[in-house]
């Protein structure tokens, strides 16, 4: 007989007078709800009692204000040991899951706030789902984004549910969806205000409908000569964006609908096994590790003190202007400071896309657009509690603009330089109270950057600090502490993987040869193309900057082009010539020296300036250079960070290839200090 409900740590098993079991699920000792093994046995416990006590229906609910089941708990994936320990761990689940399904009264999982992998496997076990309609509401399934796919019957019971499009739409992509979708798509059967959930509950088990599905049109891909077509389309689609070699997840699952769509019960268990393996691979481990480190962010992000309510920005280019909207987006009001009235008439304008194209409901975006204020003649300076300066990329511009704006603060602001570059000993010698003077550096396109260094400078006041990072964290973006030195930390690992492209242009290598040795590497974009996009001007006076702290050249290259108006994206042509925003590749311009040597040159470059920075103290540890380059630069996410890929490539090899390097190309590959600590650490490791 299944123990009593009320030994559980982690579900509450109740009764109304309806006969309606309410089983709660409130994991202890976390601010969240994930699964985890205990919590799984517990509820396979509880879900015997609900059959023994022949109960008139079940629901499933949440305990915690944050929202329904944020999914499995990531960390006990780390420990998977084989393929065999991770297939039993899966079918365990499968199984628990199972027990839902089998159950012969009504069963209904109660939605709020995010329902995502794992949870939304419960949720979809269930005969019914009831979501609140709020913004918080978020349902999917993430696991594409950590090289693996549902594993719970997940694949199996969105496909029969929403149809195949709609489902394999979700599991591909990870994107979560609001209620409103989810409604439409027949995931949600209902979607009510919050305070209705209960009452809309209990009328769904009194009643029982049948359950949805998805009708004829929308099954119709799912019939054996249709997925053939579709599953053909969808690789070809998906290797657009993916290497299969890099990411096999989101092709697994192509593979797993097209071979047993028709089949529910051999799909359910062939899931599974392709998990299994899966999430034993190098790809599913270092993209787990990405995600543990985006965490460690997150939770950097939420401590700290009080938020700030009103945000001052103080220049209306594109970062400024973006990081107003953004602000404005999360709730807090914004003034946003230009001497150009046609400036900020492009702030409002471009926050207005954002919003639209974030917020969709009419009164939200309206609601955004009046927390963003235009505000030519500064305002809005005396009430803020953070002003974020930015303008241009100039000390003594910078300096003037602190001058200026110091004795209008609040007592308690702080004032925060989003400088890609400068140390903030250098910008706050002109202030009264340094200690108020923090470095926000955001990076472009910040809507969709999330990372933020947080700049120590000597003279910042841990308070400061502290206050600058909870700000960070409550905007939604990942703050990454770093110490003040010239290009902090992204930028400064970045800049000679740049100009190492850069001055093989110039040696005649086609740039289109270049940047896709970088691409298939891993990067995002390659190097000469991310630096047409940021701007061959900024990154000429950045690169300055680092070449007079750190005594390297800037290629003659790269300056000519700037001297003759050529700055990439923006002005039409820089290493490439652009049609609109995409750059026009010639024939001739495929070919080049092999990629592997293309490969290493630009690389190793990047490693080595990151051990510098490691030596230096930039960050504290090597999680957080690893976490830093990732979400800064888009290193290979699958490679788990460039200090992890020197551990997994082998750092005696890569320290040899930079050597070789040296000898052929000068002293710009001379390694770094910080490969001896690395090598006395293989050398000792087991």
């Amino acid at each position: 007989m299944a123990p009593d409900a009320k030994s559980c740590r982690h579900w509450r098993l109740e009764q109304d007078s309806d006969g309606i079991a309410w089983l709660t699920f409130d994991r202890a000792g976390r601010s969240a709800n994930s699964m985890s093994r205990e919590t799984l046995e517990e509820l396979a416990d509880l879900l015997v009692e609900v059959s023994r006590r022949q109960s008139a229906g079940l629901v499933i609910r949440s305990g915690k204000e944050s929202g329904f089941i944020a999914g499995a708990d990531v960390n006990e994936f780390t420990g998977l040991t084989g393929t065999d320990q991770a297939l039993t761990l899966i079918e365990r689940g499968q199984t628990i899951l199972g027990q839902i399904e089998a159950l012969t009264i009504p069963t209904l999982a109660l939605i709020h706030g995010f329902c995502l992998g794992g949870g939304l496997e419960l949720a979809l076990a269930c005969r019914y789902r009831i979501a609140t309609d709020a913004p918080a509401t978020r349902l999917g399934f993430p696991e594409v984004k950590l090289g693996i796919h549902p594993g719970f019957g997940g694949t199996v019971h969105l496909t029969r549910l929403v149809g195949p499009l709609a489902a394999l739409d979700m599991i591909l992509t990870g994107r979560s969806i609001d209620a409103r979708r989810a409604r439409a798509i027949g995931l949600a059967d209902y979607t009510v205000p919050e305070r209705h959930l209960e009452n809309a509950a209990r009328a769904m088990i009194r009643h029982s409908p049948s359950p949805a599905t998805p009708g004829f049109v929308r099954s119709l891909p799912g019939m054996w000569f249709m997925r053939l077509l579709f599953a053909a389309y969808l690789r070809r689609k998906i290797a657009k964006r993916a290497d299969e070699n890099h990411y096999p997840a989101p092709f697994a699952v192509i593979d797993l609908w097209e071979r047993f769509g028709g089949d529910p019960t051999g799909m359910l268990a062939e899931e599974a096994r392709s998990v299994a393996r899966l999430i034993t691979g190098s790809s599913a481990r270092n993209l787990i590790r990405v995600f543990l480190l985006q965490e460690r962010l997150k939770s950097i992000g939420r401590q700290g003190s009080s938020v700030p309510r009103h945000v001052h920005v103080v220049g209306g280019g594109t970062m400024g202007g973006d990081i107003a909207a953004w602000c404005a987006m999360q709730g807090l009001r914004v003034t946003v400071q230009d001497i150009d009235h046609q400036r900020l008439a492009g702030v409002v304008a471009r926050g207005a896309r954002l919003f639209r194209h974030n917020l969709r409901d009419p009164r939200r975006v309206e609601a955004a657009l009046d927390r963003l204020i235009p505000d030519l003649r500064g305002d809005g300076l005396p009430r803020a509690d953070v002003v974020i300066e930015a303008i241009v990329e100039d000390v003594a511009a910078k300096q003037e603009l602190f001058r200026q704006i110091e004795p209008r603060l609040k007592p308690d602001a702080f004032i925060a330089t989003n400088t890609s570059s400068i140390p903030i000993e250098e910008l706050a010698g002109t202030l009264a109270r340094p200690d108020r003077l923090v470095g926000l550096h955001f990076f472009n396109p910040v809507p969709k950057m999330e990372l933020v260094e947080v700049v120590r400078g000597t003279a910042s006041a841990p308070e400061t600090v502290a206050r600058a990072t909870a700000f960070a964290g409550a905007i939604g973006r990942l703050p990454l502490p770093v110490s003040s030195s010239p290009g902090f930390l992204v930028n400064r690992i970045l800049m000679p993987y740049l100009l190492e492209a850069v001055i093989m242009e110039a040696e005649g290598i086609p740039a289109a040869a270049i940047d896709r040795a970088a691409v298939e590497f891993g990067m995002p974009m390659g190097p000469l193309l991310l630096a047409d996009t940021v701007g061959l001007d900024i990154c000429l006076a950045v690169a300055g900057i680092l070449a007079a702290r750190f005594g390297t050249e800037v290629p003659q290259r790269l300056a000519a082009l700037v001297s003759v108006g050529h700055l990439g994206k923006k002005s039409g042509r820089g290493f490439y010539t652009y049609a609109g925003d995409k750059p026009v590749v010639s024939e001739k311009n495929e070919k080049g020296p092999a990629r592997n040597e293309l490969e290493e040159r630009l690389v190793l470059r990047l490693l080595n300036e990151a051990l510098a920075c490691l030596r230096e103290k930039v960050v504290t540890d090597g999680d957080l250079l690893d976490a830093g380059v990732v979400f800064g630069t888009g290193f290979a996410p699958f490679r788990g960070g460039p200090l992890h890929h020197i551990r997994n490539e082998g750092i005696g090899r890569l320290h040899e290839r930079l050597k070789r390097l040296e000898e052929r190309y000068g002293e710009r590959f001379a390694p770094d200090a910080g490969w001896q600590e690395l090598l006395l650490e293989e050398k000792e490791s087991p």
